[in-house]
């Protein structure tokens, strides 16, 4: 071992000493629990409450129309920031609605 890191270690343990003593307070950080898994009934229990169609589903979460499908069908679950964002439009469905960046006025074929 190298001084260096001998030098380091030593004072990892004189920080953690002074902590048990009371002469130290560490930081820490409380972080919230990760949300709860979906199962397929639950994903399509939410995608009913919009009435929407599985690929306006999609649309709206920002994920594929085959990503919505193995949701439904239990061939995958939801996971990451799919699964909070579902908690979160589960716990207020307009949120799904609500997307202040895109133009929400109905679109129009193109001319020939």
């Amino acid at each position: 071992m190298n001084s260096a890191t001998f030098g380091q270690l030593e004072a990892s343990l004189t920080q953690v000493l002074e902590h048990v003593q009371g002469k130290r307070d560490l930081r820490t950080t409380l972080l919230p629990a990760p949300p709860p898994p979906l199962a397929a009934r639950d994903v399509r229990r939410l995608r009913d409450t919009l009435q929407a169609s599985q690929g306006v589903f999609a649309r709206y979460l920002n994920v594929s129309s085959k990503l919505v499908q193995a949701w439904e069908a239990g061939r995958r679950s939801p996971e990451g920031p799919a699964l909070l964002l579902l908690h979160l439009v589960a716990q207020d469905p307009a949120l799904a609605l609500r997307a202040p960046w895109a133009d929400t006025r109905p679109r129009r074929g193109r001319a020939a």
